[in-house]
């Protein structure tokens, strides 16, 4: 089983959550930018994360054989903070870097007004950069935080087929599907989506235009998640091409049309034991 996480914040987790995941068949990974914890006080706090995305991070995937690419944005929480609005200016500049293949997260939190201006602007963005857009659901009113994001992409004008609304769970998804743009689920240990109702949705909705992704982060996440639902999957009667499709194929041809997406074969270094530097950031 080969599997691509599109979406995994890889800064959260340790080391040896790298070596598990490639143990269990991840090969490459999609890491947004997204909330940290806490407010960030200013721009230029958001320069060193974008920073460590586009290069820190891919170091530490390559170590294990996994290839990481990075989605660049001003995520919804931060777009009601004044002191953050700075970032839109710098986004441009990430932007156009090789390994950046989505604006993203973009979408709501809290669906504040400035949230709609934050959206609409980095999807203006998205469209300029010829780049797909990952967008973010509210956890709360999903139903109707779903039915005004799809209402604001179509505003924008990108197509459809360069969006992933993510975060997505049975109340949402047939709208997502009606409207032509990509589903993302995410599959926690106790929240939003577990891998059984994930078979269910596949059984109702196809293959196609799915993304499963582990979303794993700093809170109560599993960057096996993905691996649990083609098990689960393979459980419920699906095949291995039906796996590999979810897993592999659907997320490549979507960051695919960044013209971008580089998954030639990383090779992990065999002095990683002995690396102080990787040693010190395993913990």
């Amino acid at each position: 089983m080969r599997i691509f996480d599109p979406h995994i914040h890889m800064t959260s987790r340790t080391t040896d959550d790298y070596a598990a995941m490639a143990a269990h068949g991840v090969q490459a990974v999609v890491e947004p930018a997204f909330w940290l914890g806490q407010p960030r006080t200013s721009a230029a706090s958001f320069v060193d994360y974008f920073d460590g995305l586009i290069g820190w991070e891919p170091f530490r995937a390559s170590q294990y054989g996994i290839k990481h690419h990075c989605t660049i944005a001003l995520n919804p929480k931060e777009a009601n903070d004044p002191r953050c609005r700075e970032v839109l200016d710098v986004l441009p500049r990430y932007l156009a870097k090789d390994g950046v293949v989505a604006v993203g997260e973009v979408g709501y939190d809290a669906m504040t007004p400035a949230e709609d201006e934050v959206f609409a602007t980095q999807l203006e963005l998205a469209v300029r950069f010829e780049l797909p857009a990952l967008v973010h659901t509210p956890h709360r009113d999903k139903a109707t935080g779903t039915a005004r994001t799809l209402d604001v992409v179509r505003e924008s004008g990108i197509a459809a087929s360069f969006v992933a609304v993510d975060h997505l769970n049975e109340v949402t998804v047939e709208q997502v599907a009606e409207s032509g743009c990509w589903m993302g689920f995410s599959i926690y240990p106790d929240t939003k989506m577990d891998p059984d109702r994930m078979v269910a949705i596949l059984q109702r909705f196809g293959t196609e235009r799915i993304l499963v992704n582990s979303a794993a982060d700093w809170g109560r996440s599993d960057p096996l998640r993905t691996y649990a639902t083609g098990q689960a999957m393979l459980a419920a009667g699906f095949t291995d091409d039906d796996v590999d499709q979810v897993l592999w194929r659907n997320p490549v041809a979507f960051y695919s049309q960044s013209g971008r997406l580089d998954l030639t074969s990383v090779e992990p270094a065999d002095t990683y034991a002995g690396n102080s530097i990787l040693r010190g950031a395993s913990t």
